[in-house]
C-alpha cells in the first residue's frame, strides 16, 4: 500500500548541483505524484553535501542520484522528508528507448512522400500521356518507387521471411508478395514501355499497411516486464556475521546457513529463520497490509521485510533464486509469457486469409495463362489480383479500432499497455478486487466516538510522540485536541508508545501490547483499556464501480491479505457477498488460476507488490497509479486518476472495439466479394486496384472512429 501524495503543496525545485564524476545510485519512489514531489524529493537530496546531482523521474518514479553515499542512506533522508523508498538495481532492466516505434515512422514518412510524388506522376499518366512522355514518368516513378519500396517495406518483408523459414504463412507473406511483384512487374512494363505500371499501388500497400503496423506497436511500446521490475528491487549487499565480525557481501554470495544481521530500517536480504528472541517487521511490501508484524525467536522472514524494529540475526534458509522474492519474480514471468501467447483477431484472421490468397492468386495466373497463353497478361492479371485482396484493410482493423479506442480510455484516464488488452478485457466475465490501495484509499482514519476528552488529550500526547505513519494519523485526526502533558514517554519500536500521566501508565499502540485481544490500536489509561477502530476510506467511485461492473453481467468477488473482520466490514459497506481474507500472494495467484482453469476469464484489479503475480495471471489486468511499479508493469491498464468510477466504461469500451473490429473484417470481407471477380475478370487496372484498395482502407478508418461514441 503507497502513501498519499506529501507534497502537493506545490514547493519549488532547486537548481541542479553541478554533475561530478561520482558513483550512480538509483531509487524506485513510488509516492511521486507531482511536479512538487520532484522539488521536494531533489532539494532533499542535493541539499546533502555528498550528494553532486539528484534527479526524479516523474513517470518511472525513480530517482537517480551521482553520491559517494550508500543507497539506505538516501532511503531514509527520504523517509524524513515524507517519502518511502527502495534500492534500485537499474541495470537488471533494459535502455528504455523506442527504437522500433522511431524506425516504423521514418519508414513511414519515406512511403508517404513517395506516394504522395509517384500519385502525381501517375495522374498525369491516367489523363492521356502517352508514348515518350508516359515512358518517361513511368521510370521517373520507378527512380522513386523502387528505393522507398525496398526501404519501407522491410518490416513486412523480414516477417514473411521468417514466417517461411518456419514453413507457415502469416498475413505479411501475401503483403510482401503483392509489394515485390507490383514493384518487379513495373519495372518491367517501365522498360519495355508498357501501358500500366504499379508502382502507385505498391506504395499505397506500404504506406497503409505502416500506419497498420504502427497504430499496433503504439498500444505494445509501453509495456515492460515485471519480472525485471521485481528483480531491480531487491536488495544487493546483505550484513554477514563471521564470529564477532560483521562484513557487507553481495547477495550473490550468500550461501545457505548464513547468519546475517538486519539493521533497523534495512530490508530481509533473504529467507530465513530469526535467531533473535523477536523482531518486528513491515511486511506491506509483500502483503499489502500496513499492520506491523511481530515475529518470536524461529520465526520464518522473507526477502524483502524491512526491519521496523531493533537489529536482530537470522540464519539464512533460501539465497539467490530460491527466495520467495526471486520466486514471485519467477512466477510473474511465467504467467506473463501465457499471457503473452493470446492470439489476437488479426492473427485468427491472418490464419485463415493468408492462404486464401496465394491460392487465388495463383488460380487467376493458370485460368489465364490456360485460357490466352500469355503469360505477361496473366501475371498483370494475378498481381492485381494480389493488390486488391491484400489485407490492407484487414491490416487497420484492429490497430484502427484499438488507437481510437485507447484514445478515448486515455480521456478517461486509462493509459492501455498491452496491445491485446482490448480484446482480453472484452472476454472476461468476472472480477477481483484488492482491497487496501484499490478499493480503499492509503492512509488511516480513526472512529473516536468512544474516547473521551481526556483520553483525547493522552491519545494526542502519546501519539505526537512517535514517528510511525500510524501514530502521526492519528496525531493529525486529533489536530483539534490539547495534548496531555506526558512524562517519561518510550517508545517500543513495532509495539507502541507508553508514558506516565499522574503516576498512571498510559500505553498507545498494538492491541495486544495493550491488553486487548485482536490486532489494531487501542489506548491503555490506567486500568482502562480502549479500542480505537481504524476506519478504511472507500476510495472514490469504488462503490459505483462495483455496481456498474455488476450491472455488464459480470461476478465480482474481493481478496485480501487483511484480517477477516476488516475485510466483512468493506464489503458490507460495498455490497459484497463474495470475500476471501488474509490471502497470501500465492494464494491471490492460485485462486486466480483456479477461476480461469474453470472456464473463467478473470479481470483482476491490484495495487501491491502481493497482487503483481496475480495481475500477470489474470486474463486481464488493472493498477491505479498509486500502485507500486512491478504492479504497474504487470498490469494491462493503469488507472490514472484516482477514482475507479469508469471501470465499467472501460469494459464498454473494450467490448465495442471488439465489436467494431469485427465488423471492419466484415467490411473487408464484402470488398473483397466484390473486387475480387473484377480483378479475375480482368478488368482490375493499376488505377482500380489502387482506389479500390484506398476506399476499403479509409473506409475501415471510418468505422473505426465509431467507438467514441460507444458507451
Amino acid at each position: 500500500m503507497t502513501a498519499a501524495c506529501p507534497a502537493c503543496a506545490g514547493l519549488p525545485a532547486d537548481d541542479v548541483a553541478a554533475d561530478v564524476a561520482r558513483p550512480s545510485v538509483a531509487l524506485s519512489v513510488p509516492d511521486v505524484h507531482c511536479a512538487a514531489c520532484i522539488g521536494k524529493i531533489e532539494r532533499a537530496l542535493n541539499a546533502l553535501p555528498q550528494v553532486a546531482h539528484a534527479r526524479v523521474n516523474l513517470t518511472l518514479r525513480r530517482v537517480t542520484a551521482q553520491t559517494d553515499l550508500p543507497a539506505e542512506a538516501l532511503v531514509d533522508e527520504l523517509k524524513r522528508t515524507g517519502y518511502e523508498a527502495f534500492p534500485f538495481d537499474a541495470s537488471r532492466l533494459a535502455h528504455d528507448t523506442d527504437a522500433t516505434g522511431s524506425d516504423l515512422l521514418l519508414r513511414l514518412g519515406v512511403a508517404g512522400f513517395a506516394m504522395m510524388n509517384v500519385m502525381l506522376l501517375s495522374v498525369a499518366v491516367w489523363s492521356g500521356a502517352a508514348d515518350a512522355t508516359r515512358d518517361l514518368f513511368h521510370l521517373i516513378s520507378a527512380s522513386i518507387a523502387l528505393p522507398a519500396v525496398l526501404y519501407s517495406a522491410q518490416p513486412f518483408f523480414q516477417s514473411a521471411a521468417q514466417s517461411l523459414k518456419g514453413f507457415r504463412l502469416n498475413m505479411d507473406v501475401p503483403i510482401s508478395l503483392a509489394i515485390l511483384l507490383a514493384a518487379m512487374m513495373s519495372l518491367y512494363e517501365a522498360l519495355h514501355g508498357g501501358h500500366h505500371a504499379y508502382f502507385d499501388a505498391a506504395l499505397s500497400l506500404t504506406f497503409f499497411l505502416l500506419i497498420g503496423r504502427y497504430l499496433e506497436h503504439r498500444t505494445r511500446a509501453s509495456a515492460r516486464s515485471a519480472a525485471g521490475e521485481l528483480a531491480a528491487l531487491e536488495v544487493h549487499t546483505a550484513e554477514r556475521k563471521s564470529g564477532t565480525r560483521v562484513e557487507t557481501v553481495p547477495i550473490a554470495d550468500l550461501v545457505v546457513g548464513d547468519v546475517l544481521l538486519v539493521p533497523t530500517g534495512a530490508r530481509v536480504p533473504a529467507d530465513g529463520r530469526l535467531v533473535s528472541a523477536e523482531a518486528v517487521t513491515d511486511r506491506s511490501f509483500l502483503t499489502g497490509e500496513s499492520e506491523p508484524v511481530t515475529h518470536g525467536k524461529d520465526a520464518d522472514l522473507r526477502a524483502g521485510e524491512v526491519n521496523l524494529g531493533a537489529p536482530f540475526t537470522l540464519t539464512a534458509t533460501a539465497v539467490g533464486d530460491d527466495t520467495s522474492l526471486r520466486q514471485m519474480a519467477a512466477m510473474v514471468e511465467t504467467a506473463e509469457n501465457a499471457r503473452n501467447s493470446y492470439t489476437s483477431l488479426a492473427d485468427k484472421a491472418a490464419q485463415v486469409y493468408a492462404p486464401a490468397v496465394h491460392i487465388l492468386s495463383a488460380l487467376a495466373f493458370l485460368g489465364w495463362y490456360i485460357g490466352t497463353g500469355d503469360l505477361r497478361l496473366s501475371l498483370n492479371i494475378a498481381i492485381a489480383v494480389l493488390i486488391i485482396t491484400c489485407p490492407c484493410a484487414l491490416g487497420l482493423a484492429v490497430p484502427a479500432v484499438a488507437t481510437a479506442a485507447i484514445g478515448k480510455l486515455y480521456q478517461l484516464g486509462f493509459l492501455v499497455k498491452s496491445g491485446t488488452a482490448l480484446e482480453r478485457l472484452a472476454e472476461v466475465d468476472t472480477v477481483f478486487f484488492d482491497k487496501t490501495g484499490t478499493l480503499t484509499q492509503p492512509g488511516f482514519d480513526f472512529d473516536l466516538d468512544t474516547l473521551s476528552d481526556d483520553e483525547r488529550a493522552i491519545a494526542l500526547g502519546l501519539a505526537q510522540a512517535s514517528k510511525h505513519p500510524v501514530a502521526r494519523a492519528l496525531a493529525a485526526r486529533l489536530g483539534q485536541t490539547t495534548p496531555a502533558l506526558i512524562e517519561d514517554i518510550s517508545e517500543r519500536a513495532g509495539r507502541g508508545v507508553s508514558g506516565q500521566v499522574a503516576g498512571e501508565e498510559v500505553r498507545l499502540g498494538q492491541a495486544a501490547w495493550v491488553g486487548l485481544d485482536g490486532g489494531g490500536l487501542a489506548l491503555k489509561t490506567g486500568a482502562r483499556a480502549i479500542a480505537l477502530r481504524q476506519n478504511e476510506t472507500l476510495r472514490s467511485g469504488a462503490a459505483e464501480a462495483i455496481a456498474g461492473v455488476r450491472a455488464s453481467g459480470l461476478d465480482v468477488a474481493m481478496m485480501t491479505g487483511d484480517s477477516a473482520t476488516r475485510a466483512k466490514r468493506l464489503a458490507q459497506d460495498l455490497g459484497l457477498s463474495a470475500f476471501t481474507p488474509e490471502m497470501a500472494p500465492e494464494d491471490k495467484h492460485t485462486m486466480v488460476e483456479a477461476s480461469e482453469a474453470e472456464g473463467h476469464h478473470v479481470l483482476m484489479v491490484g495495487d501491491g507488490l502481493n497482487d503483481t503475480v496475480a495481475l500477470a495471471a489474470a486474463h486481464a489486468s488493472v493498477a491505479p497509479a498509486t500502485a507500486l511499479e512491478a504492479a504497474r508493469s504487470a498490469s494491462d491498464v493503469v488507472l490514472v486518476r484516482d477514482s475507479l468510477e469508469d471501470l465499467p466504461a472501460l469494459i464498454a469500451t473494450s467490448r465495442a472495439a471488439v465489436r467494431l473490429s469485427r465488423q471492419n473484417f466484415t467490411i473487408a470481407t464484402l470488398y473483397n466479394a466484390v473486387a475480387i471477380p473484377i480483378a479475375l475478370a480482368g478488368f482490375a487496372t493499376p488505377m482500380l486496384a489502387a482506389l479500390a484498395m484506398s476506399a476499403s482502407s479509409l473506409t475501415v478508418l471510418i468505422n473505426a472512429l465509431r467507438v467514441r461514441r460507444a458507451s
